[in-house]
């Protein structure tokens, strides 16, 4: 189930997660193959470090640690809700000052269903103090910013709604929660996002097959993109100038039937643009705010 991607620019890399094989990817274009870091809990997240290339910040299981790559050690350095049973880390990103930003849900009670409330919404600041941003969460899932860092963008899958916040990033806090984008229940959940220079948001639908562009003022979709596969995840900018969007999918919940109508379930795909610089470097995780 691959998801949380995010461009590494020093390396020209895209780095991204396979929850349910428990493993941090990353895939160059110059690679032979995709290399992997198995951290022995699902992975929500990955996101990057203000250390040198291929140095993580990861959450997994209900930890939040710090991958070296080389060596592929972690050191754990925060636990945010180790009480609550069934309940792990999902999709993640650092804000603008360089906090880690990163949400939980529950596991599924059977195939399609969920105990409500039950996920949070954290912020990891440098020196590894939790911080809890939100509770009482259905499923706590993609998140961004807006270019002027003043709204904070965040899916809860659970209510199948993108909301946006008021960000005071230089407390890292949110307030007036708002309904930007309402999906019908019971069809496509909204899953990751990401947003480009335009401060437009692209939300990935999974089991709706498609990513769409929504403006970020009325909440209407004004774009849409298709994929041959139902359970598209995430997606985030990279490449040269940005201007590829790179959206990642999954093969878990398809039946044998279903996954040969499918074969690419699973795959990371790239798609380009006729214009350029949709969106910039991620802002990396800082030790010492």
């Amino acid at each position: 189930m691959g998801e949380c991607p995010v461009w590494e620019e020093a390396t020209g890399q895209l780095v991204y997660v396979d929850i349910l094989a428990q493993t941090v990817c990353r895939w160059g274009p110059h690679k032979a193959q995709v290399q992997t870091v198995r951290l022995g809990d699902p992975v929500g997240c990955v996101a990057l470090r203000d250390k040198d290339p291929g140095s993580y910040v990861v959450a997994a299981g209900t930890r939040v640690g710090l991958l070296d790559w080389d060596s592929q050690d972690v050191q754990w350095v925060a636990q945010l809700d180790g009480q609550t049973p069934g309940i792990r880390v999902n999709d993640g990103k650092v804000d603008p000052a360089g906090r880690f930003v990163t949400g939980t849900m529950p596991e599924p009670l059977a195939p399609g269903v969920w105990e409500p409330a039950q996920g949070a919404l954290y912020s990891l600041h440098g020196d590894h103090e939790v911080r809890k941003l939100a509770d009482r969460l259905g499923i706590s899932n993609g998140l961004d910013w807006s270019p002027d860092q003043r709204t904070f963008y965040h899916v809860d899958s659970l209510d199948y709604a993108v909301y946006a916040y008021d960000y005071d990033v230089q407390a890292g806090t949110i307030e007036n929660r708002r309904l930007l984008l309402q999906l019908p229940r019971g069809g496509a959940m909204p899953d990751g996002l990401c947003v480009d220079s335009a401060g437009s948001l692209w939300v990935a639908c999974i089991d709706g097959g498609r990513v769409i562009r929504v403006d970020p003022h009325t909440g209407s979709r004004v774009g849409t993109l298709e994929f041959p596969v139902s359970r598209v995840t995430s997606c985030c900018f990279g490449g040269a100038d940005y201007a590829d969007l790179f959206v990642t999918s999954a093969a878990d919940g398809l039946s044998a039937e279903q996954l040969r109508g499918e074969p690419q379930a699973g795959h990371v795909f790239k798609t380009g643009f006729f214009f350029v610089a949709l969106a910039g470097p991620r802002s990396v995780y800082q030790a010492g705010l």
